[in-house]
């Protein structure tokens, strides 16, 4: 199926990652996102030369640009709209969670409104978060009833609600995807696995909070882009498809890892801080569905991943060290 794709969130480490594997694949990307490009080491789309398809990036802002946004749309006709936006980070929405409130869900459902009415949208899909679930025991299905346990997971929790009640009512073409934790190169500075490399590189002690004890799953961000492309091309609309390794791993697990491959003594590696409020202690999800249905297999093996990582920052080391390292929370 072809089509123009419109991406909302295409500078996020996963918004950047689907375009470029839709320009593999000749599509041609149209991206929105609130802050402007930032340098080309995050954006894989800008170093990958050979790339079938063209892409056009605006930056607009779901909050501040709805008008702009709904004339982009009406110019531009979108097979498909995927959305990667959101205001994303866990333990910082305790601060301010009126404007994770404001992003994930006023604003969210107002391009909702825009999107419902256009007959050229064929599927429209929303980027969700396992989060929704809060901490749960075994393996997590889909319909699984949502118990979010901070304003960042009630926020999105409060969107896919919407969108659900859209589909009901309007035929609202939505399918959802949800990920574990998604890594690989390119992926923001501040997050567990590159800020670990990084520290590890240059000296600096890893705060490990609580310990690491939280088990997550981690996929690579190569496997995520193909299993939510799928899900663009062929999820029924009103399903949710989970992604996710069958591979579970604390997060401390994944920091020895790191250290055994970088020659450092986890000892002298990490301090160990008090835990996030709200963090879930568990969500492992089942993707039996996406296996099933999407005929979608995750293809990248942890150690792989993490070396690849590894080398990612090793070889724009110079260039990383002037960026960014720690979140800075944007209204």
């Amino acid at each position: 199926m072809s089509g123009l794709i419109l991406v909302f969130g295409s500078n996020s480490f996963s918004g950047s990652h689907f375009v470029t594997h839709c320009l593999r694949l000749g599509h041609d990307v149209v991206g929105v996102s609130r802050s402007s490009e930032p340098h080309s080491v995050f954006l894989p789309y800008r170093t990958e030369t050979g790339l079938a398809g063209d892409f056009t990036f605006h930056q607009f802002d779901l909050n501040l640009h709805s008008r702009q946004i709904a004339d982009l749309i009406q110019q531009i006709k979108p097979t498909f709209v995927i959305n990667f936006a959101s205001q994303s980070m866990v333990a910082e929405s305790w601060e301010n969670p009126e404007h994770w409130m404001m992003t994930n869900v006023v604003a969210t459902v107002r391009l909702h409104e825009q999107l419902r009415t256009c007959p050229f949208l064929k599927t429209y899909l929303h980027i969700s978060t396992p989060e929704v679930y809060g901490t749960c025991e075994g393996l997590v299905p889909e319909h699984t009833r949502y118990n979010p346990s901070t304003p960042y997971a009630v926020s999105r929790a409060a969107a896919d609600m919407s969108l659900m009640a859209y589909f009901r009512r309007y035929a609202f073409p939505v399918v959802f995807t949800r990920a574990a934790n998604v890594f690989g190169p390119g992926q923001q500075l501040y997050r567990i696995i590159p800020r670990t490399i990084l520290c590890f590189l240059t000296g600096q002690k890893l705060p490990l909070h609580g310990g690491g004890h939280s088990v997550r799953s981690f996929i690579h961000i190569r496997d995520v882009s193909n299993g939510t492309y799928r899900a663009m091309q062929q999820g029924r609309h009103g399903e949710v498809f989970h992604l996710s390794t069958a591979r579970n791993t604390s997060i401390r697990g994944i920091v020895e890892m790191l250290a055994q491959r970088l020659h450092v003594r986890f000892e002298d590696g990490v301090t160990i801080t008090d835990d996030r409020p709200g963090k879930d202690a568990a969500y492992l999800l089942d993707s039996s569905k996406a296996r099933t249905e999407l005929a979608w297999e995750p293809n990248t093996t942890l150690e792989d991943g993490l070396d690849e990582t590894i080398k990612w920052v090793q070889d724009n080391l110079e260039e990383l060290l002037r960026q960014p390292r720690y979140y800075t929370h944007k209204p």
